[in-house]
């Protein structure tokens, strides 16, 4: 095969990977791009105390309104709240992400896995160096019904849910071929994400805007950990076929 060839058959590859392609990267650009810019504008407000109002708005819509110590609902309610919460604290992401790898592992789908042990931890250090660099401090108008230890800006757990299970969900949809079930893992991983975030804010430990950097934040770094899963392989494969060439 000629040089002309090659390069032709080479474009050809490249523009079919493209036409079916183009919108999930289109997407995912998209949201990367708009996460990020989301999540500036939001520190930005934060910063010059243009959300304060809102935030103690909504904190106080939760809790009832003769007793601030007394969000809204009967105690299983709170139990249940709690127990949601958990699924963005650290121990449960990581056994959820450990569980994952293992079944990829099994599945051999190596770089998968490889992906997912790399980004989630990816997304923890991110969240950590963030709110180290706002220390916010946590709110202060009503009880918080949990106990926390850093820093409310952003909310790392509502963070570390779009993290981990869009990252999951982005990732095992490259797996799956039918479009309803990428669209069902995709709905899933929003709605556990929504849920979190919205939990955070109902014990009392988040302002919501802390809660709505986290969901910006973390929906940009698992739409640019798909951008990467994406290409890597491209990349990786293309790398080996021009060592083989040169041997």
């Amino acid at each position: 095969m000629s040089k002309t060839q090659q390069f032709r058959h080479a474009a050809l590859s490249w523009l079919t990977w493209l036409a079916r392609h183009e919108l999930a990267i289109l997407l995912s650009v998209m949201v990367c791009a708009g996460g990020s810019w989301g999540f500036i504008e939001l520190a930005e407000d934060v910063a010059e105390g243009d959300t304060h109002r809102i935030d103690e708005t909504i904190l106080l819509a939760l809790r009832s309104p003769t007793d601030r110590s007394d969000p809204l609902g009967p105690a299983w309610v709170e139990e249940a709240v709690r127990d949601i919460t958990a699924l963005g604290g650290i121990p449960m992401v990581t056994l959820i992400i450990l569980a994952a790898a293992g079944y990829l592992l099994l599945a051999q789908r190596f770089h998968t896995a490889l992906f997912i042990v790399i980004a989630v931890p990816g997304g923890l250090l991110v969240s950590s160096l963030l709110k180290t660099s706002f220390e916010r401090p946590r709110p202060d108008l009503v009880p918080a019904e949990v106990s926390v230890y850093t820093a409310s800006f952003p909310s790392g757990h509502s963070m570390m849910a779009a993290v981990t299970y869009l990252t999951l969900a982005v990732l095992l949809a490259r797996i799956v071929p039918e479009w309803r079930l990428k669209l069902y893992l995709l709905l899933i991983a929003a709605f556990v994400t929504v849920l979190v975030g919205v939990s955070r804010i109902y014990l009392g430990v988040h302002w919501p805007t802390d809660v709505l950097a986290g969901w910006t934040a973390g929906a940009a770094w698992a739409a640019l950990c798909w951008l990467v899963a994406h290409q890597a392989p491209q990349r990786l494969s293309a790398s080996t076929s021009k060592v083989l060439r040169k041997r």
